[in-house]
């Protein structure tokens, strides 16, 4: 594939400009039928396998949380999405956007975020409807 097709692709695959690579564990919370399929499909496609679900019981590499304002305290959705990656992993926390149900204030995932511990790194157009922070957590101490 040339340069010019991997660019390409990075636009049409949203996933692809999240970072995530070949082999990964990603575990996936929250699902429900209105998630961004599209981007379900692309880190599948991305990672080479299918995304695990909640049952899964190992660690996993990255956690992909898809939170709706009625979904209960993010804060503690967080806490709980941290305990399920290795150390140094990461977090995407998807939320509808703005004027979608379910929207999250911004001002509610940074708050959230920061008194679970993790920090924002960036946040990316996940799709039509979804809106992806980029959390990391922090590297375990030596």
């Amino acid at each position: 594939m040339s340069a010019t097709a991997d660019h390409a692709e990075e636009r049409t695959n949203p996933a692809a400009r999240l970072g995530f690579e070949p082999g990964q564990v990603v575990q996936e919370i929250g699902y429900d039928d209105d998630v961004e399929q599209e981007l379900r499909e692309g880190i599948e496609a991305v990672i080479g396998q299918e995304l695990v679900d909640e049952d899964y019981d190992d660690v996993a590499d990255v956690v992909l949380l898809w939170f709706r304002d009625d979904d209960g305290d993010l804060t503690d959705a967080l806490v709980d999405a941290i305990g399920l990656v290795d150390d140094g992993g990461l977090v995407w926390l998807m939320t509808p956007k703005t004027g979608r149900d379910g929207y999250v204030e911004p001002s509610d995932i940074n708050e959230a975020s920061q008194t679970a511990g993790l920090s924002q790194t960036r946040s990316i157009n996940a799709g039509k409807d979804w809106t992806g922070s980029r959390l990391a957590t922090p590297k375990a101490k030596r």
